[in-house]
């Protein structure tokens, strides 16, 4: 047992010999000092031009939603309007009534597809950008020298429940960037080229 033991010893010795020899040999040739950078996604996603002009056109879509919604709408309170003048046994009534079944249910189908929509659209949209901005993040890094890029976003406090509090926490990584290079406003500007063109 003693001499697996010393075995293990040695094994861990040569190897930590070995680790400290290359950071040595790594720091004399200059490159023991890693360059790094930081960038903040939700800033570059709250101010780039992109996310404005998205949000533009999806106000544009929502409010073409909610006037074709709003129509319908009225439409079936008109046919209940009228559904109350009318003899409850008479085809005139059964009509009408067929008809604010159908638009009822036509109305809540379309609300629901609207959202779906929105909610598809928005995805697509985050996912494009988030590539954009991991694309550009590494075509700056290289420009600047930089051997790591870290996110560093600032929590939004106070947190609205105990739930966002843990989120924030626990996607909040770097705490202090000092001697870190800020990268997010030439991330920012290349993320917004591809509006521009």
């Amino acid at each position: 047992m003693k001499s697996k033991t010393a075995v293990i010893i040695l094994v861990i010795s040569v190897l930590v010999c070995a680790a400290s020899y290359e950071h040595s040999r790594a720091a004399e040739s200059g490159g023991g000092q890693m360059k790094i950078g930081i960038v903040s996604v939700r800033k570059i996603f709250n101010e780039c031009k992109r996310s404005t002009a998205y949000r533009d056109k999806v106000g544009e879509q929502r409010r073409t939603m909610e006037a074709e919604l709003n129509k319908l709408e009225k439409e079936i309170e008109l046919d209940k309007a009228t559904l109350k003048s009318l003899k409850a046994d008479s085809a005139d009534y059964l009509a009408t009534m067929k008809d604010v079944l159908t638009k009822t249910s036509s109305y809540e189908a379309q609300q629901k597809f609207y959202q779906q929509q929105l909610t598809l659209g928005e995805q697509r949209w985050i996912e494009a950008l988030y590539q954009d901005v991991i694309r550009e993040t590494e075509n700056v890094a290289r420009e600047k020298g930089l051997d790591l890029v870290l996110e560093k976003s600032e929590p939004e406090l106070p947190a609205e429940s105990g739930n966002e509090l843990t989120l924030a926490i626990s996607t909040h990584k770097v705490l202090y960037g000092g001697g870190c290079t800020d990268i997010t406003e030439e991330v920012m500007t290349k993320v917004d080229a591809k509006v521009a063109r």
